[in-house]
């Protein structure tokens, strides 16, 4: 057993090696380290960490220690990611989430809730890991779900997460290009997107952890915009009536989608929602009043 009289003591001396990397939130991600070696939630952690913590759990640690301080994602060194207050596994196949994204499940369970639809019809393009098809699977357990993806790699990281997470069955994973794989009669009530929206320019720029996601799943052409405008043309073709079509955006383009939208006459209402740095971030488009 390793003598750990002090374990906030403990964490701050491992934090301060994270943060000497240049690793922001570094006392949590200490935290969220032990967490998951002890296998002990952070009430656990701070009651009974200081007697759990042996050699093998130490050096763990120091295993998943060596790997962050050279800017690896944790979220794939763990091989895993909270959302939505669930643990979601994930790898380099696909993006880790991030909370701008529960910005736009949130609009969306948010949305088909006052509108009292029976049994929503759902669709996430570009799924990922899964995380908005499962979180509004499992938040709207009357919903059925459709998920697709170009990259088969990436859907069985979905389809792991939605058995593990006990939605499976109301959730129809496709690999598709875009909407390739649906169907020209097929309708959803919300069509929802975490796009790639990085310009080329842009990405050699980002954090040394962001570059760790795949590319396909960031880069959006030349100026960031080329999935966006995949979705805005195709997406109206399979939106129910009085539905909505939601998607992030980047920093700067929500004029540059209101654009797109204003040369298309299918559109008849366009709004938006701020993430909590106070960028505009969900694009909400409807095809009726």
């Amino acid at each position: 057993m390793v003598s750990v009289p002090y374990l906030p003591h403990f964490i701050n001396e491992r934090a301060k090696i994270l943060e000497d990397a240049g690793i922001e939130c570094a006392r949590a991600e200490v935290e969220w380290m032990l967490c998951h070696v002890l296998e002990v939630d952070r009430l656990n952690l701070y009651m009974h960490g200081h007697e759990l913590i042996d050699e093998p759990a130490l050096a763990r640690l120091d295993e998943i220690m060596a790997r962050r301080v050279k800017r690896y994602p944790l979220q794939f060194i763990l091989e895993e990611a909270w959302f939505y207050g669930r643990k979601f596994y994930v790898n380099s196949s696909v993006m880790a989430p991030t909370p701008e994204t529960e910005s736009l499940c949130e609009a969306a369970i948010k949305f088909l809730r006052l509108q009292s639809i029976d049994s929503p019809r759902v669709l996430d393009v570009g799924t990922g890991s899964g995380v908005i098809a499962v979180t509004m699977a499992a938040e709207l357990t009357d919903a059925s779900v459709t998920a697709i993806d170009i990259s088969e790699e990436a859907l069985d990281v979905a389809r792991r997460n939605a058995h593990d997470l006990e939605v499976a069955d109301r959730i129809d994973f496709r690999q598709s290009d875009f909407f390739s794989e649906v169907k020209s009669g097929e309708r959803f009530d919300v069509i929802l997107s975490n796009p790639p929206y990085i310009s080329e320019a842009e990405y050699p720029t980002l954090q040394k952890e962001v570059l760790e996601d795949p590319k396909i799943a960031m880069i959006g052409g030349e100026d960031g915009l080329d999935a966006i405008r995949a979705i805005v043309r195709q997406a109206p073709d399979y939106l129910a009536e009085s539905g909505r079509i939601m998607f992030e955006v980047g920093f700067g383009q929500v004029n540059d989608v209101a654009g797109l939208t204003e040369a298309d006459d299918r559109y008849r209402s366009f709004a938006y929602l701020k993430d909590l740095a106070g960028v505009d971030r969900i694009v909400i488009l409807g095809c009726s009043e």
